[in-house]
């Protein structure tokens, strides 16, 4: 399986299938937004970084059957205003994929990059951009915020003894924060007999006790978080100076090592839904990476799961684009999309489920392992776990 295309994964193309970019033996280019410098940029600028590692390394093995990988990508900074201009610049150069960030910006763009013929993948995980019948050019490549929180909660459901689990959901103040609730996650808790709180982390917010001691008088008993490592790491803080036991759970994008980092010794025992595997697991997805980095200065040291999940994000989209080249065809943005609604059990080297994407379903991923915080680093504490059918 493994001689799929490491030469062929990423993208570019033209809107509309006008041929562009995409058409002839020249360079391919996709689109990309990244929050660089806005308030998620802490786990942004690695997931910006694992991708543009992808096109280096492509590019340095020949490009995508020949024709070499063009990255255009802006810093957007979290600001939907901004990422809907720069999305109508890069249609305008030429693109014929497009990767994305935030949940607003992707939310906001899915009606437009469905006009234009564009395949667009994200950071934002959210469930209802899986849907082709409401985002038919959004493809998730990754288990989505609702699946992510459905899994948690099943995890609770089964360990809590005695009574009714209470549950927590500490959530950024953003469409991406309510997301696993809002699609799907509230009704499951319902369903499972669980009694579900929100609390909203504010922005900018430099301190959580206030919101820390209403949990803990509504008696939860876990915490679960949907937010990024900054905010995360500063709750988890507050919560050990309070002398909180709680169980805390973070969802994808605050379990990772900057949490670590940030907030030391009161992330031990925190547990961790990790769609992509950290780089510190051995297995052939991240092997490659570990290469990559090793073999052109860089080190593995530090870098996040969310390096591992920009890369391979990319990685997909490059191995749809080598098929259709190889084929021969045009590679158009409705090429590209009809081929990744090819992809059955799709292997992903380990890091993450194997994927299956149909017409009906661009959901590609339902599975992930829990992880938890033991001695500083993330380890894996089950095996991969697929999510529960929607309720």
């Amino acid at each position: 399986m493994w001689a799929w295309a490491w030469a062929g994964v990423v993208a570019a193309a033209s809107c509309g299938g006008d041929g562009g970019t995409g058409g002839g033996d020249g360079p391919i280019r996709i689109g990309a937004i990244f929050d660089l410098t806005g308030p998620t940029a802490d786990v942004g600028t690695d997931y910006a970084n694992g991708m543009r590692a992808w096109v280096e390394w492509t590019n340095g093995r020949g490009g995508i059957e020949g024709r070499t990988v063009d990255l255009d990508y802006e810093d957007y900074a979290y600001d939907v205003a901004r990422a809907e201009q720069a999305y109508s610049r890069m249609v305008g150069r030429g693109v014929v994929a497009f990767m994305g960030w935030g949940t607003g910006d992707t939310e906001a763009l899915h009606t437009r990059v469905a006009d234009d013929q564009v395949p667009f993948s994200s950071a934002s995980l959210s469930h209802r951009l899986g849907d082709p019948k409401e985002a038919p050019y959004n493809f998730l490549v990754a288990t989505s915020y609702s699946d992510q929180f459905r899994i948690a909660l099943e995890w609770i459901a089964r360990q809590h003894e005695g009574g009714t689990p209470v549950v927590a959901l500490m959530h950024n103040a953003s469409p991406f924060g309510l997301s696993p609730a809002r699609q799907g996650g509230a009704e499951y808790a319902e369903m499972r007999g669980i009694d579900l709180s929100l609390y909203e982390m504010p922005r900018g917010a430099v301190d959580y006790t206030a919101e820390l001691s209403r949990i803990r008088q509504s008696g939860a008993r876990y915490v679960v978080i949907q937010n990024t490592s900054g905010p995360a790491a500063q709750a988890l803080r507050n919560a050990r100076s309070l002398g909180m036991d709680q169980t805390f759970v973070c969802l994808n994008w605050c379990a990772n090592a900057l949490l670590v980092r940030l907030a030391g010794e009161a992330t031990e025992g925190v547990m961790g839904t990790v769609p992509y595997a950290p780089l510190t697991v051995d297995v052939p997805g991240t092997a490659v990476i570990r290469e990559h980095l090793e073999a052109t200065g860089g080190s593995p040291e530090g870098r996040t799961n969310a390096y591992t999940q920009g890369w391979w994000t990319i990685a997909v989209f490059g191995e749809a684009m080598r098929r259709i080249v190889a084929g021969g065809r045009e590679l158009t943005g409705a090429a590209i999309k009809a081929e990744l609604e090819t992809f059955r059990e799709f292997e992903m080297g380990g890091v993450t489920v194997p994927l299956t994407i149909t017409p009906d379903d661009h959901r590609g991923a339902k599975g992930l392992r829990l992880f938890h915080v033991e001695g500083g680093q993330w380890v894996p504490a089950t095996e991969f776990l697929q999510a529960p059918a929607t309720p």
